[in-house]
């Protein structure tokens, strides 16, 4: 899921209408300043686990770049705590969506070996 996602429809629930955004947000009481936005779409540059494409055609690389994708979020959000926590300039925003975006990947990824598990447990029972 983009990380703005929720941002535009929090935005796109209030009030329209000859309304400029500056006045939008100081009337909602949100302030998002501008420039955590930018990071925001930054962060966006990296590979979500759902941009996997498949290694040499194999299911197996498919696998691999899975989990791959999946530790590599986790270690993101583990150096974004670590700097946060260590008085580095972090947001506390961006920190706090890409631990978010390490546990949603990280229960995507069981999901599919649920499913893997059970397909497989299905072939088993199946009589030949």
């Amino acid at each position: 899921m983009n990380p703005l996602t929720s941002i535009r429809q929090l935005w796109s629930a209030m009030p329209t209408g000859n309304v400029s955004p500056t006045d939008k947000a100081a009337n909602s009481g949100i302030s998002i300043p501008s420039a955590e936005l930018r990071e925001l779409n930054a962060g966006q540059a990296t590979a979500g686990v759902l941009d996997v494409q498949p290694a040499n055609g194999s299911f197996s690389g498919l696998l691999s770049q899975l989990v791959q994708g999946v530790d590599a979020k986790q270690q993101i959000a583990g150096q974004s705590l670590r700097d946060l926590q260590s008085g580095q300039n972090v947001s506390l925003h961006q920190t706090m969506i890409s631990m978010e975006e390490a546990s949603v990947s990280f229960q995507l990824m069981v999901e599919v070996r649920n499913k893997l598990l059970e397909s497989y447990q299905e072939l088993m029972r199946m009589q030949v």
